[in-house]
């Protein structure tokens, strides 16, 4: 669920449909908030794929998003809900982790 903070499912590319926040072009701590403060109903998309959506706000999740909200990994949800700065250092060291796996000495040219 990394990249899920920001941008939206197309049913037509991956059969999910909608935004996982109100403001998918934002990048933010708000999928985190809403996993723990938001209601959502199961339903299915038109590709026939199980989801879940909350009406009022317009954005959905997905079951591999919901099942954050177990052991081990709801404790990274309730962090990151309540420090956006912590999602943002997490989440930087992460990417570049994942940017210069098997590169060297890349650090020295960005």
């Amino acid at each position: 669920s990394g990249a899920h903070p920001v941008g939206s499912c197309h049913v037509d590319r991956s059969g999910f449909d909608g935004p996982w926040a109100e403001d998918p072009l934002k990048f933010d701590n708000s999928y985190f908030v809403d996993m723990l403060n938001t209601k959502y109903v199961k339903e299915t998309t038109s590709a026939g794929n199980p989801q879940f959506r909350n009406k009022d706000k317009g954005i959905m999740m997905l079951i591999s998003d919901l099942a954050l909200l177990e052991a081990p990994y709801k404790q990274y949800v309730e962090k990151y809900a309540a420090d956006q700065d912590a999602f943002f250092e997490d989440f930087t060291a992460a990417w570049t982790k994942l940017q210069e796996l098997g590169c060297s000495d890349l650090r020295e040219t960005l």
